[in-house]
């Protein structure tokens, strides 16, 4: 016997029932874009490798050490799997002039890949969903998308406060980012001989990044540090208080990080993270901000931009762990079928209320006919189904089914097998709104 191939190391199979978990938060997100008037954007996996290298930062975690690159062996491109979603689709609205008529308000859903050390909430391929506006300048558009994954919480079942947590932070603008920076290196400089190898090595390529260090040795220096939002300007603090009064008046609580920078050189302005403390070390849930600079970045007009992103998986672990479930999938319905009934009549009633609605689950006769009756209703019972539509052959022949309950008391009753439409809503749960 060969082999049985397995999958990639931190590349996962997602399989039922545990795919139906996924599919009902893939569609409470929908549901959320909608009211908030997103529309959907696809942009391909893979990307022109320099397209990551000149958005996120030659000196960024992901660029240096987490990007699966190759070289396409037709033609000789620099290739990368996608390791995050924002550069992708600003190349897309640049590539296709899709700002020409105004701002744009997108999501999207799907994978991401980063080669790292595969652990509990964090893989090498990854899904992510992610808001992107684009062609709005105010503090209006921050709020709201902040807004936005409030509401997403409280869609979902989780508690703000208790469950996840908002941190925000400025990053200014270029000018007030290069004065820090001369401030940050020559503090850090002065205490040179207590920083880390990977802080001397950012030093001065991305200072700024030494302050979101975990290494404890390196606490006290991070915590005397400069502070950014002290180099704010006028213009700055009254965009990020702008933000901060939406919030208040929304009652959205939150913490000011001024360590808060993010992972990608494109941020400026607002930038935030919601935080959790359930899942150990994989804290943050969601995090985003304003990219004002990208777009021209990546060979655009100037336009400002603003976003976030969400780990799909991180964020299902977290409603594991407080106890948020998802959605009964059983069927309304399962058909058992007892042998010597005539088939073309049971699957034409089945379809007739499918077509209405109705989830049926038939189950499959083998090559010597259909299973006994009590194997077929063990299985409609481990099915979850409200209902078992029995098929006779004497019912049948007298053009009825027998539908008997089977989570709930009451009576067998029997339906007009001809006129179907007529009963499907009651083998139906009640909508709840």
């Amino acid at each position: 016997m060969a082999e049985i191939l397995k999958a990639v190391k931190g590349m996962n199979d997602i399989l039922p029932p545990e795919s139906a978990r996924w599919e009902w938060l893939e569609d409470v997100v929908r549901k959320l874009m909608r009211r908030y008037g997103y529309q959907n954007v696809r942009v391909p996996i893979v990307e022109p490798t320099a397209l990551f290298v000149r958005g996120l930062g030659e000196v960024t975690d992901i660029v240096e050490k987490e990007m699966y690159s190759f070289e396409d062996s037709l033609n000789g491109d620099k290739l990368t799997l996608r390791p995050e979603g924002t550069a992708g689709v600003v190349r897309a609205m640049n590539e296709h002039s899709f700002l020409y008529e105004g701002g744009k308000r997108l999501f999207y859903i799907g994978p991401m890949f980063r080669h790292e050390r595969p652990q509990k909430g964090r893989y090498r391929q990854f899904h992510q969903v992610g808001a992107e506006v684009l062609g709005f300048a105010g503090p209006d558009v921050d709020a709201e998308l902040i807004l936005m994954t409030a509401a997403l919480w409280r869609d979902l079942g989780l508690a703000i406060g208790s469950d996840v947590s908002l941190q925000i932070n400025s990053l200014g603008q270029p000018e007030e980012r290069k004065a820090h920076r001369e401030a940050l290196i020559a503090h850090l400089e002065a205490h040179i001989d207590l920083l880390d190898d990977e802080a001397k090595r950012r030093l001065h390529s991305n200072p700024l990044r030494i302050l979101d260090t975990k290494n404890p040795a390196m606490q006290a220096v991070v915590e005397a540090a400069p502070r950014l939002i002290d180099f704010l300007g006028e213009a700055s603090l009254a965009h990020f208080n702008a933000v901060k009064a939406v919030l208040d008046a929304a009652g959205v609580p939150y913490q000011v990080n001024t360590r808060l920078v993010r992972g990608m050189d494109y941020y400026n302005l607002t930038v935030f993270e919601w935080v959790t403390a359930r899942l150990g070390a994989q804290g943050t849930v969601c995090g985003g901000g304003r990219y004002d600079g990208l777009i021209e970045q990546l060979g655009g007009k100037p336009a400002p931009a603003v976003g976030w992103g969400l780990g799909m998986e991180r964020l299902l672990l977290l409603l594991e762990e407080v106890g948020v479930a998802a959605p009964s999938t059983a069927p309304d319905a399962f058909a058992v079928v007892f042998a010597g009934t005539p088939l073309p009549t049971v699957l034409t009633t089945i379809e007739a209320l499918r077509a209405q609605g109705v989830q049926v689950v038939l189950n499959p006769a083998g090559k010597e006919g259909p299973a006994s009756p009590k194997s077929q209703f063990k299985k409609a019972d481990a099915s979850g189904a409200r209902f078992a539509l029995v098929f006779g052959p004497d019912e049948v022949a007298q053009g009825q089914v027998a539908v008997k309950p089977l989570l709930e008391r009451g009576e067998q009753v029997l339906r007009p097998l001809a006129d179907a439409t007529a009963w499907a809503s009651t083998l139906q749960a009640p909508q709840t709104v």
